[in-house]
């Protein structure tokens, strides 16, 4: 689990396609001790998990799923991507409660300049609308954002000057592909709404039969 804080902008070595899936390197320093084999760590919103240690980075394995749903499947060596290290119980949550798990992949739309700010306006695919509320959180690409403003199809970010600086968002323009994962909580809330005793058990585990 993640919070949507990116620690450092790494970048991507290569990408070796085999047996359906893939391996990627990546290169940068994430802060605190060193990563261990086995270890989880988000790559541009996608959490992996560290199959191989190098000098400066690592190297971890993409499933067909993941080479589907992500961006990370069209990755190329040079490209730019946020890092962040699983949260230890004892973390501040500075952003939103993150999986790791992309939802989708959503085209920028536009990007104009608000003062010392940057706003992204993002398509939002159908299947995601029930889960992005105005005010309410998404990550995109790893980063914890609040929604700022929500249109049937799209919803719009304002990017902080920190975010423009630490992260891969502020080179954002239109017509990139970006990772989107919503808040987990909608998920639940959208679950429960379809399905009541699913989305209770869900949440509370698994409910006893009315007979018990």
């Amino acid at each position: 689990m993640f919070s949507g804080i990116v620690a450092v902008v790494g970048e991507v070595r290569g990408l070796r396609r085999a047996s359906g899936g893939a391996r990627i390197e990546v290169a940068g320093e994430l802060p605190d001790e060193a990563l261990a084999l086995g270890e989880s760590v988000a790559v541009q919103g996608v959490c992996l998990t560290v199959a191989a240690l190098a000098a400066g980075g690592f190297a971890a394995d993409l499933s067909p799923e993941t080479l589907e749903r992500t961006t990370l499947g069209g990755a190329r060596a040079g490209a730019r991507v946020n890092l962040e290290r699983a949260l230890r119980l004892a973390d501040r949550l500075g952003g939103h409660l993150v999986l790791g798990h992309v939802d989708a992949t959503a085209t920028v739309v536009a990007a104009r300049p608000a003062s010392a700010f940057r706003v992204l306006r993002l398509g939002l695919p159908r299947a995601l609308r029930a889960e992005v509320a105005e005010k309410g959180s998404i990550a995109v690409d790893g980063v914890s954002l609040t929604v700022s403003a929500l249109g049937e199809d799209w919803f719009e970010t304002a990017l902080v000057p920190a975010t423009l600086e630490r992260t891969t968002l502020g080179a954002l323009r239109p017509g990139a592909a970006v990772n989107l994962e919503t808040d987990v909580l909608a998920k639940y809330v959208r679950r429960a709404s379809v399905s009541p005793r699913a989305g209770l058990a869900a949440l509370l585990g698994e409910l006893p039969d009315a007979a018990d």
